[in-house]
């Protein structure tokens, strides 16, 4: 066995997956071998999360089976409430309050002491804990603001759903389709960190309840999420100073400052997410008449990758996007969680099929042979 050390497990390759596939040199991602840019505007998320969990895209009777499956599992305990509204009464951290709740919904969940190896009762929990996300997270929002939470619709898509209980009034047809289409394009992007997580806590046989909760709290770091809350405050802050977004953002990478949303751990080249998110921050501007916020993106765009070769990420075009939905910044994160449990869940699924416990070595560097001495002698 070597012990050759890859800190941050650089170019180790651990699994074998069928669920997505990303070529970082070419720009390409795909779900199961279905490139991103064929189906993000045209397929929902609901028949994403079909495709990632099942193989293959649902027929019109199967979709329509699931998505009303899915929306019947959208209300919460009265408990979970309960400690929703306690969270938000102590101003909990969006993201610390999601990974509490999700942990909690084990609690009344029917299937929470099954066989976690058990394909068709996991189905039914990653159903449960998919709908009630979005419940969750749009009643602490609301909570915390002093507002009563909206109960969930069932005639509403998964995306109008979320955007009509967290503002309580339906979205229009744009912003529906803009939402699901970003939920679509953040439900799986392969081995990364809170994905790992996921699947290192099912490798030990824990459940899928576990294995999201680890997740969340992996997705909560600042090195994985929350890279588009802070191109929004650049973008604010751009906005804030009437400076000319080229000359701003010359004056900002000369005074050495780290620009979020460029840059990726597998893409050396443009992100094919941000292309796609990009047409539609446009179009927000457009439909509102207010393209301020996309127009500073393109020309920091331009000249980072004009100047620095530096290309978007997915994060730098859902910053405007969102904002100009009217979604509250701090709950950014927490709405790529509410799309990457998909995800998630389609790789613990996958880890149950063929699992073998997780267990990576650490090469020792500390010191050797030295002498104990008793308490009373040190």
């Amino acid at each position: 066995m070597s012990d050759e050390v890859k800190r941050g497990l650089e170019g180790v390759v651990v699994f074998e997956s069928r669920l997505s596939y990303i070529d970082g040199d070419a720009g390409e991602l795909g779900y199961r071998g279905y490139a991103i840019e064929d189906f993000a505007r045209e397929a929902s998320y609901e028949e994403v999360l079909s495709l990632l969990w099942n193989g293959e895209w649902p027929t019109r009777a199967e979709h329509d089976e699931f998505a009303a499956r899915l929306a019947a599992e959208r209300d919460l305990d009265p408990a979970v409430y309960d400690l929703i509204e306690a969270l938000a009464a102590q101003d909990e951290n969006p993201m610390a309050a999601l990974r509490t709740v999700v942990s909690a919904l084990s609690a009344s969940d029917p299937d929470a002491d099954a066989d976690p190896a058990d394909r068709e009762t996991n189905l039914a929990k990653g159903c449960r804990i998919t709908a009630k996300f979005p419940t969750a997270l749009a009643a602490f929002a609301r909570l915390r603001n002093g507002f009563d939470p909206v109960e969930p619709r069932e005639d509403l898509g998964h995306a109008a759903n979320f955007l009509y209980m967290l503002n309580g009034e339906e979205p229009d047809e744009v912003a529906a389709e803009t939402f699901d289409t970003a939920l679509v394009l953040h439900a799986d992007h392969g081995l990364n960190a809170s994905t790992f997580a996921a699947m290192v806590t099912t490798s030990t046989m824990s459940d899928l309840h576990s294995g999201v909760t680890s997740a969340i709290g992996t997705l909560a770091g600042s090195l994985h999420g929350g890279a588009n809350q802070n191109v929004m405050r650049m973008l604010k802050e751009i906005d804030e100073s009437d400076a000319d977004p080229g000359d701003w953002i010359e004056s900002a990478v000369e005074e050495g400052r780290r620009i979020p949303g460029f840059g990726h751990r597998v893409y050396n080249v443009r992100d094919p997410r941000a292309g796609i998110l990009e047409t539609y921050s446009e179009r927000l501007g457009e439909e509102s008449g207010d393209p301020r916020w996309y127009d500073y993106s393109v020309a920091i765009e331009e000249y980072m990758t004009e100047e620095k070769g530096l290309a978007p990420n997915v994060d730098f075009y859902s910053a405007s996007m969102y904002y100009q939905m009217g979604i509250p910044m701090d709950l950014y994160t927490p709405i790529f969680a509410l799309s990457r449990v998909g995800g998630w869940i389609a790789h613990m699924l996958e880890q149950y099929e063929d699992n073998r416990l997780i267990r990576p070595r650490a090469h020792y560097v500390g010191d050797r042979g030295r002498e104990f001495v008793p308490l009373d002698e040190r």
